[in-house]
């Protein structure tokens, strides 16, 4: 696929759940590379909770060489740090939704930049601004 082939500049985030997936051939990775391919890899907004818990799964699975492969892959995507902003929007959405604190802070990290979040994690399920794939 092109860059001119590729859908207009609207921002998405993928979860970690959809990184792996598509990282580690998972069942939903052809859900995930489906959304992912579709856009300009600018356009996609990835929290640095993101990178770590990535990085984590697959050098576990697959080894050193083959996480730092795949977080250089996400460095080319629109990696944002969490700031104070973010983090105590993230804090509201761990209360208000029961939210364990890394969901919260890719939740609001897309919401930050209106960016759609596409994510198989169950506790994000319903909530606006999240496709569940």
């Amino acid at each position: 696929m092109t860059d001119s082939d590729r859908a207009p500049a609207h921002p998405i985030c993928i979860d970690s759940y959809g990184w792996i997936e598509r990282f580690m051939g998972g069942p939903k990775a052809p859900d995930y590379n489906r959304v992912i391919d579709r856009v300009d890899v600018q356009a996609i907004i990835t929290s640095v909770v993101v990178l770590c818990e990535v990085y984590k799964r697959v050098k576990g699975a697959l080894g050193e060489e083959t996480a730092l492969r795949d977080v250089a892959a996400l460095d080319r995507t629109r990696v944002v740090a969490i700031d104070r902003d973010i983090a105590l929007e993230a804090a509201d959405f761990s209360l208000a939704h029961r939210l364990h604190l890394s969901d919260a802070q890719i939740l609001a990290t897309a919401r930050r930049f209106g960016a759609e979040l596409y994510t198989s994690d169950a506790a994000l399920a319903g909530l606006p601004g999240v496709t569940t794939i």
